[in-house]
This record gives C-alpha cells, sequence and structure tokens, in this order.
C-alpha cells in the first residue's frame, strides 16, 4: 500500500478547498448574509403591527436552514397571516406544470394560496403530456396573479425564493405579478434579497422583444441571462416595466459581490425547483433550457437535468466528437445513454451528451446550446423539430429560431443582439446594489 508524507495529505486538503470538483477555481470565499437575516436583525419595525403574507419555497432559509415560515411566524414583531407558493409550491413537492391546490399548513395552520394556475386544475390524463401541457400552460400568465381575495387582509407581502439567474425561470415573473397585484390593493412589498447563483458579471442572449413575446416565462425585456440578484430585478421591473408602481422595499444581502458564484457565498444550496438540484444545473440552465422548444430531451426525468440531453435517434459518440471537435471554451462533452423517467421519451433509452463544464467563467451556455441545437439539426435533419411557438416565447424574439433555419453560423447569431445586450447592461446599473 502506497504511504503518503503528512505534507501530501496537507497540500492535497488544501487544493480541495480550492477546486470544485468540476475543476472551478474558488476565489476568496466569503460569509454572506442574506436578505431574511438582514431583514430580522435591523428591518422588523416595518411590518410591526401588520398582517404579513409570505411568498417563498424551501430556498427561503437562513445561514442556519431555519424557514422563513418558522422565522417569521416566531418573530414577536411579525403577524404572518397567510403563506403563497410559486411554481412547484410552498414546500417544493410538486413537478413542473403539475397543479398544488389551496391548502391549509397543517403545522403553522396558516393558509396557502398557489400562484400557479390557483384553482386551474388540469384536464384529466393531461399530466400524462407533461411537456405538451408546460408548453400552453407557462406561457400564458393566467391565473398566476394573486387576485384580490387572496390579498384583501394583508398590509404587507415579502417575497423571499432563490432565483438562478435566468429570463426564463418562473419565479420572477410571479415576483413581478405579485408586485402588480400589491400596487393595485395598496399592500406594501418587501423583496428579501439573495444571490445570482451564476454571478452578477456575466450577461448573454438576446433582450426579450416586448410585448410580442411577453409571457409567464419571460415577461420583460431582460435577457436570457440579466446578472442581476431578485432584488435588483424587483427595483429594476417596479421602475421601468410595472403599469402601477409598488410601495417596494428591498432588503439587500452583506457580504455578497457581482463576482461571486454561489458555492463562493457558503450559503447552503437548497434546490430551488425539482430539477434544478445542483449549481452545475444552474450553470448550464441559461442555454439548455431552450431545448425545452424542441424535440431533443433536455435530461428532465434524470439525476442530471439540463446537463444531459440527447434523443432515442442520435449516435452518441459521434454528437460528442462533433461538439468537441468545435472547441468550446470552458466545456467538454462524454457521450452518454440515459432513459428519463418522466417527461420526454419517457422509458425510452437516448443517446446523447452530458455537459461537463470544466471553466465556468469561460463557459458561455447560451451560445454552447445554440451550437448543440445547430449540430443536431445539421446531422439529423430528418428527426429534428422545433416546438415553434413554445421555442420563440423561452427565446423572447423568433429571429434566433429563423436564423438557425436559415443556415446563419452562431457567431453571425450572437453578433445580431449584441448592440442590444450592450445596451440593457448599461440600463441596469443605476438598479445594480452590489459592487463587482
Amino acid at each position: 500500500m502506497k504511504k503518503f508524507s503528512f505534507f501530501s495529505l496537507v497540500l492535497f486538503a488544501v487544493m480541495n478547498l480550492f477546486f470544485c470538483s468540476s475543476g472551478e477555481h474558488r476565489s476568496n470565499p466569503q460569509k454572506v448574509k442574506p436578505g431574511i437575516e438582514v431583514f430580522l436583525e435591523e428591518q422588523t419595525s416595518l411590518v410591526k403591527g401588520k398582517k404579513v403574507g409570505l411568498v417563498t419555497n424551501p430556498t427561503g432559509v437562513d445561514t442556519h436552514l431555519k424557514t422563513d415560515i418558522e422565522l417569521l411566524n416566531n418573530h414577536p414583531d411579525v403577524n404572518l397571516a397567510a403563506l403563497y407558493g410559486p411554481e412547484h409550491g410552498v414546500r417544493g413537492n410538486a413537478q413542473a406544470g403539475e397543479y398544488v391546490p389551496f391548502y391549509m399548513d397543517d403545522i403553522y395552520q396558516l393558509p396557502v394560496f398557489s400562484l400557479y394556475g390557483q384553482n386551474m386544475k388540469p384536464e384529466e390524463g393531461m399530466l400524462n403530456k407533461i411537456d405538451e401541457y408546460m408548453r400552453s400552460f407557462d406561457t400564458s400568465d393566467k391565473g398566476k396573479a394573486p387576485g384580490k381575495e387572496m390579498v384583501s387582509k394583508l398590509d404587507v407581502l415579502i417575497f423571499d425564493i432563490q432565483d438562478i439567474g435566468t429570463r426564463i425561470y418562473t419565479y420572477i415573473a410571479t415576483m413581478a405579478l405579485c408586485m402588480q397585484a400589491c400596487a393595485e390593493n395598496n399592500i406594501e412589498f418587501i423583496v428579501l434579497d439573495r444571490p445570482n447563483p451564476i454571478n452578477g458579471i456575466r450577461l448573454e442572449g438576446p433582450v426579450l422583444e416586448y410585448p410580442e413575446f411577453s409571457s409567464f416565462v419571460g415577461m420583460y425585456p431582460i435577457p436570457v441571462r440579466h446578472g442581476m440578484t431578485i432584488g435588483e430585478l424587483a427595483l429594476l421591473f417596479n421602475d421601468a416595466f410595472l403599469e402601477k408602481k409598488a410601495s417596494l422595499t428591498v432588503i439587500p444581502m452583506q457580504g455578497w459581490k457581482r463576482d461571486m458564484w454561489y458555492d463562493e457565498t457558503f450559503l447552503p444550496w437548497v434546490i430551488p425547483s425539482p430539477n434544478m438540484p445542483t449549481l452545475n444545473t444552474a450553470s448550464v440552465y441559461p442555454g439548455q433550457v431552450y431545448l425545452e422548444g424542441t424535440n431533443i430531451s433536455e435530461g428532465r426525468g434524470t439525476t442530471k437535468p439540463f446537463e444531459l440531453f440527447g434523443a432515442p435517434w442520435i449516435e452518441a459518440k459521434s454528437l460528442a466528437d462533433s461538439l468537441n471537435s468545435l472547441g468550446l471554451q470552458g466545456v467538454e462533452f462524454r457521450e452518454s445513454w440515459f432513459k428519463p423517467v418522466i417527461s420526454k421519451y419517457r422509458k425510452e433509452t437516448c443517446g446523447g451528451c452530458q455537459i461537463h463544464v470544466i471553466d465556468r467563467d469561460a463557459f458561455k451556455p447560451f451560445e454552447c446550446t445554440l451550437y448543440i441545437i445547430k449540430t443536431i439539426r445539421d446531422e439529423y435533419p430528418e428527426h429534428f423539430e422545433f416546438h415553434e411557438e413554445y421555442f420563440d416565447k423561452l427565446m423572447g424574439t423568433d429571429k434566433i429560431r429563423k436564423a438557425l433555419i436559415e443556415g446563419a453560423s452562431v457567431k453571425e447569431i450572437t453578433d445580431s443582439y449584441y448592440k442590444e445586450l450592450s445596451s440593457f447592461k448599461e440600463k441596469r446599473k443605476k438598479y445594480l446594489l452590489y459592487s463587482p
């Protein structure tokens, strides 16, 4: 048996502290205090003597994993009156598109309202066609804003949910609709801020064309990867887009800097939604989410959603070779076979790849997925299909799909929205709360 010196073991331990499992360098990690803790320590006077509603899910926790529900319910200055759940529910136990009815929480005896369809129960058997259902349901705003009867007894509505830094994530649409409802009903709105897990520096993708392509999976003219926290987005939405301005307060974090990734904050990672299990998932999501608008599996129903992708008609090794030959920065593709337990190609063996991000600061997820779509479409023209309306809603424009069909290069596509992306980067500056 090979023996290691004490020095070697210490060196090995130190190296593990500085490198992630995927080979990512972790620079200057520091503790971040989320908005919920700042609020409880310094700002509860904002709600004292008022009836409070809370929009949250399992990510609403402090650094010790105590839930917002428990923390607020037990605080002497807070009169917690109702809970509101986004897609997947307050407890996070509902799959994408799954109906969550009104109920009474059996622990805290609080009413729990759904902000994802409310009483719009899907037709029997529709969830066996979950992808088809999602494409129709997620593009509609109907039933996703809190009705007047749901908030009429509130004085304040608090929002605390972990976002993942991508426009196509329904929690930010839920926040915007809640803000509008509060403005219309003279209810104060408080956002407890949390990190952008994929950092607040990098911006990617086209800016949504508003209002033509506005939907629940992209409401306002922001890019795919916006580089903002949920509190910063609230400030932007309120100032620039809402028809009626909300009485908005954002409680900033302490210690967060724009260049930080989530694993540099020392905050515990809580799964934001059933198909967002890890930070690696969030890192590829700004691109891989667009596979939802095609007939390629995005890996739902596997243990690596969005990292795995493929279809029964793809030859895995050939695709991996083609994608690796492109020499894309920060990423390698490994041939892979998988059998989803839900969603597209359920119980069918799919050939495809797993995305391995080896340098997350160099990796460009949106550009990467454009190459994936273009490569698969070029190599399997008889099989590949767009779900055109849904793809365009996700993209926020129909120009990208049309350019791919017309044979444009990925560089031509990314160059086409550079000016709009630069303009948004300038526009967002006055809403940023944190330094680089």
